[in-house]
C-alpha cells in the first residue's frame, strides 16, 4: 500500500492582528493574567488564530519525504542521506504543496490527526481558499485510508489517552523530544528565526510516528 505518515507544527498568529471583536472573544472569561496566559496557548491550536510553520511528511516504507515549512528567502536542502527534502515556503505555499502531495498516497497515518492537523488542515486551506484534493475526515471506524495512531491505540476512545512522547518511551522508540526541543518551542525558534530547527523537530515527529506505526501495525492491525 502506497502510504504516507504526516503532522504539522503551528503557531498563534500575534494577537494585535485579530480585530477587536475577536480579541474580546478569546479573553472575555480572561480574569487573571494566568487565564490570559492560557488563553494565549489555546490560540496555538486553532486555525482562526494559528498559523501552519510546518508539515512534515513521510513514507512510512522507503522513508523517503518533505518537509515544507516556513522560511523567507531560505533554500532547500537534503537530510538523511538525501531521502528527505527540506522545502522553504510560505504557510500558502505549503498548504498548496501539502495537498499536491497527499493526493498520490491510498493511505495517510497520524498521531491525533483526526482531532488536530486534519480538521486544522482543512479549515485553514478553506481560510486561504485552497480546495483540498482530499477527504481527511474519512469514515472514523476504519484505518484503510486515514490511520490515526491515538485512535487505534485508545481502541476508540475506549482507553486512555497519551501523548506522543509517553507512547514512544513505552514502546522504546526514539521519543522527538529527546533533542531538547518540544512544541511549546515553536514561538521562541520563529521569532528568533530558526527556522530549519523546527523543520527538523516535525520531521523527528513523523519519524517517531512512522515507527511506533510499524509496531502497531505489526502486533494489533486486526482489520484487513
Amino acid at each position: 500500500m502506497n502510504r504516507v505518515v504526516f503532522d504539522i507544527e503551528t503557531l498563534a498568529v500575534p494577537v494585535e492582528t485579530l480585530d477587536e471583536g475577536q480579541q474580546e472573544y478569546l479573553f472575555r472569561s480572561a480574569r487573571t493574567e494566568e487565564e490570559r496566559i492560557d488563553a494565549l496557548l489555546k490560540m496555538n491550536l486553532t486555525p482562526f488564530t494559528a498559523q501552519i510553520l510546518a508539515i512534515g511528511m513521510l513514507n512510512p516504507d522507503s522513508t523517503q519525504g518533505k518537509v515544507f515549512y516556513q522560511h523567507p528567502g531560505g533554500d532547500a536542502s537534503f537530510v538523511d542521506d538525501g531521502r528527505v527534502e527540506l522545502v522553504p515556503l510560505t504557510e500558502e505555499g505549503i498548504v498548496r504543496e501539502f495537498w499536491k502531495t497527499i493526493a498520490h498516497y491510498s493511505q495517510f497515518i497520524t498521531f491525533n490527526g483526526r482531532s488536530f492537523d486534519c480538521p486544522f488542515l482543512l479549515l485553514r486551506s478553506a481560510i486561504y481558499d485552497i480546495p483540498p484534493t482530499r477527504n481527511l475526515m474519512p469514515y472514523r471506524y476504519s484505518f484503510n485510508e486515514h490511520c490515526d495512531l491515538m485512535e487505534q491505540l485508545t481502541f476508540y476512545g475506549a482507553f486512555r489517552k497519551f501523548s506522543l512522547d509517553f507512547y514512544c518511551r513505552g514502546f522504546g522508540i526514539k521519543s522527538p523530544k529527546a533533542e531538547g526541543i518540544t512544541g511549546l518551542d515553536m514561538g521562541p525558534l520563529f521569532g528568533e528565526g530558526r527556522y530549519r530547527e523546527i523543520a527538523e523537530y516535525c520531521l523527528r515527529d513523523v519519524k517517531a510516528t512512522a515507527e511506533l506505526f510499524h509496531r502497531w501495525h505489526g502486533l494489533l492491525a486486526f482489520e484487513k
